[in-house]
């Protein structure tokens, strides 16, 4: 394969990035090598990791979602049973299967780039080629490449409001369902009601 362009939306990951990702994980990040794709407001949506982390353990997925509302956009659509449904598609369609398979050698191209881990190497991200496994992999990808690289991602993308084409910041959303519950809180709090 010929030298890729690079990510169009990479950045270098910063300290403070690692901190924001901590409180995104609720855990450190490890093998951080960028920040592949940020949300509106600047944090890290898709950071970009090596293939091999610090203590030797390989570590396939390369583009790594990091944000909490669309991590959750994403795993409600993985609770549809949308997976299984892309999955026949693929095994019906050749030309969503041969972009998918694009996507995955791409996937691998991208990660070569970075390095080598040589029990992963063949091995992409979300069950590509030739199924469907992690939206959020894939979905990794479509973000930090940009929209025509993976047709199962763009796919599931365009059906989360605020995601294409710009990646607009959803960051203060409801996240656990408790938004209205902390409204109503502050607005009691100085009243003496609520109590």
């Amino acid at each position: 394969m010929t030298a890729l362009p690079p990510l169009p939306y990479e950045t270098p990951a910063t300290e403070h990035d690692l901190e924001v990702m901590r409180g995104q994980l609720g855990r450190d990040m490890r093998g951080v090598v960028s920040i592949a794709r940020r949300c509106g407001c600047g944090r890290p949506a898709v950071v970009r990791t090596s293939p091999r982390l610090e203590d030797g353990t390989p570590f396939p997925t390369s583009l790594y979602l990091t944000l909490p509302w669309l991590t959750l956009d994403i795993s409600r659509i993985e609770a549809t049973g949308t997976m299984a449904d892309l999955t026949e598609r693929l095994a019906a369609d050749e030309e969503l299967a041969a972009g998918y398979q694009r996507a995955h050698e791409r996937y691998l191209a991208r990660r070569a780039e970075i390095g080598d881990a040589e029990e992963v190497r063949h091995v992409s991200a979300g069950g590509m080629p030739t199924r469907v496994k992690c939206l959020h992999a894939v979905a990794g990808q479509a973000l930090a490449e940009g929209p025509g690289i993976n047709p199962v991602a763009d796919e599931v993308l365009a059906t989360i409001d605020g995601v294409l084409p710009e990646l607009v910041c959803r960051c203060d959303a409801d996240v656990d369902g408790t938004a209205e519950l902390h409204a109503t809180t502050q607005e009691t709090a100085g009243t003496g009601e609520g109590r």
